[in-house]
């Protein structure tokens, strides 16, 4: 613990194990949790076989991407985890970074944790929980990183990196990845540091200002974006002065 009350965290926290075939690492990493394992697990893939994204949508893995899971155990008190999501958002931001030489198209981030290159996706990231028999709280991060194959998405467009010019390895991206998800839940301590995420987290936004729509589960709104709260909720100005803050959806621009 260091002086200023902040729990210091490095790579050696954190464990990795390699698979070269799984139905899915978020899958692979939950049972784990279900077995007893006490997390800063990192779990990747060549392959999956069930891969899947938000809503239960299928995400198509096949080899030369980067797929990894992070199990986190009890990482921040239940009313602190939901800044979390923008948190990873920063760090894969971080890596992906790395790896892009320097006249590819820019980097962003799509609220809430989309990784955007030229308005392309080309990063899903998919957050899981579950409590465990023990009391324990098992949190899943699972990242699928578009590098030498990217799926057909009718919903908005796609990119991978080999498109823009990076010609690194999964092993390498990942190998950032470690790196960079180590310092930023440092910063993020255990959603006690949300300002300073907040802060990395808008630097790197997309569309801010740009009229969006935004897709609920049972209808969809259109206004301007007005950035994040200092929570991470999306901040939809409707229109009439009118502030509407939406915890999930999916953002589409234009």
């Amino acid at each position: 613990m260091a002086s200023d009350g902040r729990r210091r965290i490095s790579l050696g926290d954190f464990r990795h194990e390699a698979l070269s075939e799984t139905s899915s690492t978020n899958s692979e990493c939950l049972a784990r949790a279900r077995a007893g394992d006490g997390g800063n697990l990192w779990v990747t893939a060549e392959r999956q076989t069930g891969g899947r994204g938000r809503r239960g949508r299928l995400w198509v893995s096949e080899r030369g991407n980067l797929y990894a899971s992070l199990l986190l155990i009890d990482p921040a008190p239940m009313e602190r985890l939901s800044s979390l999501p923008l948190a990873i958002a920063v760090a894969v931001h971080q890596a992906i970074r790395r790896v892009l030489p320097l006249g590819a198209e820019p980097l962003e981030v799509k609220w809430p944790n989309d990784i955007l290159v030229g308005r392309k996706k080309t990063c899903g990231i998919l957050v899981e929980g579950e409590g465990l028999p023990d009391g324990r709280y098992a949190l899943i991060v699972g990242i699928g990183i578009n590098i030498s194959v990217m799926p057909d998405n009718p919903l908005y467009p796609v990119t991978c990196l080999r498109q823009q010019g990076s010609a690194a390895s999964p092993e390498e991206l990942f190998a950032h990845l470690f790196a960079a998800t180590a310092e930023v839940l440092e910063i993020w301590d255990e959603g006690r540091g949300i300002s300073e995420i907040t802060a990395l987290w808008r630097a790197i936004a997309c569309g801010i200002g740009e009229k969006i729509t935004v897709n609920l589960p049972d209808r969809s709104i259109s206004g301007q974006f007005a950035g994040i709260d200092d929570n991470g909720l999306l901040m939809l100005d409707t229109g009439a002065g009118r502030i509407m803050p939406i915890a999930a959806g999916d953002v589409f621009f234009g």
